[in-house]
């Protein structure tokens, strides 16, 4: 198993927002100027997908923003445009970006609050226990929601950071 590094997590972020833009592309080509796709959710007691946007997001950002030494600080949930989804991922992706930290950052300690909770946890544990299964939950629950609207859309548009691989036999 290779070793996690800073650069490596980066690049999975990114890979998988280009695929969060993609599939938003795909939604707005299918439903045309109509904006009402961002309001559908699986279920009435589930978020929309446009907050399903924003969560997917938060995920990376608040990386970004521990591996700078920030605060987390997560988006907006009321995502009700197209070009505020487009603007949401845009940043997050410049956010990661701007990242100069070492692979050493992932050995320090994190702590995450949560109203009046909190849990404290070293660096590797927050991205593989924290930040990657929340990032793949919204993200697909995005997806989810596509397909439920009819958005026609397959497993090849989920897993697209794959294309650049593949080869004839």
């Amino acid at each position: 198993m290779s070793r996690q590094t800073i650069d490596s997590i980066i690049a999975v972020f990114q890979s998988r927002l280009a695929t969060l833009e993609h599939l938003l592309k795909l939604a707005q080509k299918h439903f045309g100027e109509s904006e009402a796709f961002l309001d559908k959710r699986i279920a009435a007691d589930m978020l929309p997908l446009g907050t399903q946007i924003a969560f997917t997001c938060n995920q990376p950002r608040n990386f970004a923003l521990w591996c700078s030494g920030k605060p987390m600080d997560n988006l907006d949930p009321e995502v009700t445009s197209i070009a505020a989804a487009y603007e949401n991922i845009a940043n997050t992706q410049e956010l990661l970006l701007s990242i100069h930290a070492e692979d050493e950052k992932l050995n320090e300690l994190v702590r995450i609050d949560s109203q009046d909770r909190y849990i404290e946890i070293l660096g590797h544990a927050y991205v593989n226990d924290f930040l990657v299964p929340n990032f793949y939950f919204h993200l697909v629950t995005a997806y989810d929601i596509l397909r439920m609207a009819g958005v026609p859309i397959g497993k090849q548009d989920y897993m697209m950071h794959l294309v650049p691989l593949i080869q004839k036999a």
